[in-house]
């Protein structure tokens, strides 16, 4: 395949979807830690007896078995919603059928949370809004016994292997205690570009505002989340992952910039292999590529040749992502507490027809920017408890207060009355402090752990 084909295909799978008007969904995905109560590590038992309960209880209906026959994903068919275990047993996902306005999604979400919570209470566990396990030096690490899971625990074991010029962090298992919040939105398509270039540049305020990965061993880090992802392996490539650190200004850099970005897994012959990551316009100029498969702690090597039907396994993780459904996914939010659940989506909601404005209002800051630093550099800085001496703090209020006015204000105009969602990060943009930075705030004042765990699995402030 030469490099005019491989373009073409490309852009088939991320710029065709999104000429398709199908009106402005909204997709959901949330990641809850289970916490066991008494600080030992999650017992998986009680999470697999809990999600058949709540299966039982809600009709959802189940679509993945792992190699025991464990179901680990189900769907409740009417709404599209579904329960899964992400990565691990220690740590459930809804991702929601897609809806117009955001209320329907909350009150499926505090129905499920309340039943959920009051089925694994009965076992001294909960799952709550956190977005590291606070139990995770304890927890279990092995992650799901399902292919693609193993897939990625090998790939991510190879850090301690694989000998590249960067830092690999020591978290290799990272994805069996990280809880995120994610969102996918439609994307007009004559303001794809626009849309990137505004959501990238806001990635500092984000981090101002919702970082809550905080632990111990990172103790200066409020969002460890960013480290987990930019220093692993899937970060050996940096156009796979993170911020844009120079951001397409127009569709033909775009598609050149997904050309550089790498695969590193498919299938074959019903293993799920992964390899060092290869950009993709190379890929395709290779003869054979040396993988691997990963089974029960052993690596068996495998040599195949690339086709084209590999692209469906071409797979980035940018904090805006394109994706084949025609939509941007934003994927650098933490998990957030119960009762704030929705600020993350309401937030990138109510920006999505603000992005002119708020380009506007970034490239006007000087509280943050023009000091020198790239979007992704102040990303970097404001993931941390302290901030040098440059960050304007007065300054970094009201731009994050006009952020989220910009927000509230896109949300208005939607006439849903969806500006409830944005309250709490009101407050966090008066006082710079996130979820995290309370938390560890409090931590040092002698607050113990469990009274976040408890306080951010509950559905009211």
């Amino acid at each position: 395949m030469n490099r005019e084909e491989l373009k073409k295909l490309l852009y088939e799978k991320y710029f065709v979807p999104i000429e398709r008007d199908e009106g402005n969904y909204i997709g959901v995905e949330i990641e809850m830690p289970v916490v066991r109560l008494s600080g030992d590590a999650t017992d998986y038992e009680v999470c697999k007896r809990a999600a058949g309960k709540f299966r039982q209880e809600f009709g959802f209906e189940p679509v993945g078995y792992d190699r025991f026959g464990e179901c680990y994903s189900a769907t409740e068919p009417d709404t599209g919603d579904n329960l899964s275990f992400d990565c691990s047993y220690n740590n459930m996902e809804f991702s929601f059928g897609r809806e117009k306005t955001i209320f329907p999604l909350k009150e499926r979400f505090e129905r499920y949370i309340l039943f959920l919570n009051r089925v694994l209470e009965e076992e001294n566990h909960i799952v709550t809004g956190i977005g590291i396990n606070p139990g995770h030096h304890v927890n279990r690490k092995d992650f799901l016994p399902v292919p693609r899971y193993q897939m990625l625990e090998g790939f991510l074991l190879r850090g301690r292997d694989w000998k590249y010029p960067m830092y690999m962090h020591p978290f290799y298992d990272f994805a069996t205690y990280a809880s995120a919040s994610q969102v996918q939105l439609d994307v007009k398509s004559d303001r794809l570009i626009e849309t990137v270039r505004a959501f990238s540049m806001v990635e500092p305020v984000k981090a101002v505002l919702f970082a809550n990965s905080w632990m111990e061993e990172e103790p200066d880090l409020l969002c460890s989340r960013d480290l987990f992802w930019e220093n692993s392996t899937h970060g050996i490539n940096p156009h796979n992952i993170g911020a844009y650190e120079q951001i397409p200004e127009t569709r033909e850099e775009f598609l050149d910039y997904i050309l550089r970005t790498s695969i590193f897994c498919t299938e074959r012959d019903g293993h799920y292999l992964h390899f060092k990551p290869v950009p993709i316009v190379e890929y395709f100029e290779r003869d054979t590529i040396e993988a691997e498969y990963y089974d029960r702690g052993v690596y068996h090597p495998y040599r195949f040749k690339p086709e084209e039907s590999d692209l469906k396994y071409l797979r980035t993780y940018k904090f805006e992502d394109l994706t084949y459904r025609g939509t941007i996914e934003f994927r650098s939010c933490c998990n957030q507490p119960f009762y704030d659940a929705f600020c993350v989506v309401a937030f990138h909601l109510g920006l999505m027809d603000k992005t002119g404005p708020l380009l506007e209002l970034l490239q006007n800051d000087y509280s943050i920017y023009h000091h020198g630093y790239s979007t992704a550099e102040l990303r970097r800085i404001l993931n941390r408890r302290e901030w040098p001496e440059f960050i304007d703090r007065k300054g970094l209020r009201m731009l994050c207060h006009d952020t989220v006015e910009l927000a509230e204000e896109g949300l208005k105009e939607r006439g849903f009355g969806e500006e409830v969602f944005l309250s709490g990060l009101k407050e966090r943009a008066l006082t710079l402090v996130s979820p995290a930075r309370e938390m560890v705030e409090a931590l040092s004042a002698g607050k113990t752990v469990n009274d976040f765990v408890y306080r951010y699995s509950s559905l009211t402030p």
